[in-house]
């Protein structure tokens, strides 16, 4: 019997996997996050309905990402599963109930006239502000790292409250602003599409400055991260990452005064990719910064093996459903009702 384990890199595959399904929702489910961060501050109603319309045929579909990456991580490195989520009780609770808020407003927003219609238009503000603001903590803290005894979480159930991790916090939703901001442009048109062209100006700003100061924080954090980054000759043959995050600033800013449509959303995407690729050579090869390697969590070879036959197999389907979801419902939002 063939044994994949022979032939492949399970656990490195396997990381692979797990860090670009939790890309995959930073990006997709990050712009519909952004959406609903930006949904109160829309000068019209007919904006806020062209907004949730542009949204509503994908943001649950995103959610598939969060739930592979999740998953993914129980099966495949159960050690560091067993030691990161009694780390991350209270914030993971806090944003699945922002996340499970922001879905329950989609719904009953359509649905609701009057007082209620507004409630539930705040409803999806606040949840997807929350739910933004909580995965930025969750990043901060687990970029710091995680207190280890042995096989064991040994910290408390509040180390995740630091000055750090808020800071994370408040630049993912300054990150999400501009990617749902990006994404209005592409998707909207009009007195919407201009007003959201104005508020990416705005927070591109702010997504520049948190991110200058996440690059000067993130290397002092572990003295690993610092050699890696500023030794030579790493920091010669790493000098791209901040060369082309300029780039991408440049460029953003550049197809926003000349009024693109789509290009600012690539933009967008374009510097979210550099800053995961960042904090991916900032923690290789931790699992758990900095006590474990994705190695020493790894599960048995046969598990994983087993598994990635199952992904080969319905991850394409996956992809493609995807694929087909955003051509089908490409082009501008109306602000007509999309559930009737």
């Amino acid at each position: 019997m063939l044994d994949f384990s022979e032939l492949l890199n399970l656990p490195l595959l396997w990381g692979g996997i797990i860090a670009t399904a939790i890309f995959l929702y930073v990006l997709l489910d990050g712009f519909d996050l952004g959406v609903g961060i930006l949904f109160p501050f829309a000068p019209t109603e007919d904006c806020r309905h062209k907004m949730m319309n542009s949204v509503a045929p994908f943001w649950d579909g995103n959610e598939t990402w969060l739930v592979l990456g999740g998953g993914g991580l129980f099966a495949s490195f159960p050690l560091a599963y067993a030691i990161l989520f009694p780390a991350f009780y209270i914030p993971l609770i806090l944003m699945l109930l922002g996340l499970v808020f922001r879905g329950v407003a989609f719904e009953f927003r359509f649905k609701s006239t009057g007082a209620m219609h507004k409630f539930w238009g705040y409803s999806f503000h606040f949840g997807s502000l929350s739910a933004a603001f909580f995965q930025g903590v969750i990043l901060g803290s687990f970029v710091q790292g995680v207190k280890v005894s042995g096989r064991v979480f040994a910290g408390s159930s509040f180390d995740w409250v630091t000055p750090f991790s808020f800071m994370s916090g408040i630049a993912v939703i300054f990150g999400y602003a501009l990617l749902g901001a990006t994404w209005t442009i592409l998707k909207t048109e009009g007195h919407t599409q201009a007003w959201a062209r104005q508020v990416a100006f705005y927070v591109l700003l702010y997504v520049g400055l948190f991110m200058g100061l996440v690059s000067l924080w993130v290397p002092f954090l572990n003295e690993t991260i610092f050699d890696r980054w500023f030794s030579m000759p790493n920091i010669i043959y790493l000098s791209p990452v901040p060369l082309l995050t300029a780039f991408g600033f440049i460029g953003l800013y550049m197809s926003l005064v000349k009024q693109r449509e789509a290009a600012p959303f690539f933009f967008s995407i374009f510097l979210f990719s550099l800053g995961f690729l960042g904090l991916v050579i900032s923690l290789w090869p931790w699992v758990v910064p900095y006590s474990v390697t994705f190695r020493e969590a790894a599960a048995d070879p046969r598990s994983l093996s087993l598994m990635l036959i199952g992904v080969v197999i319905f991850l394409p389907f996956v992809l493609g459903y995807t694929a087909y979801c955003y051509y089908v419902f490409r082009g501008k939002s109306s602000e007509e009702h999309f559930y009737e």
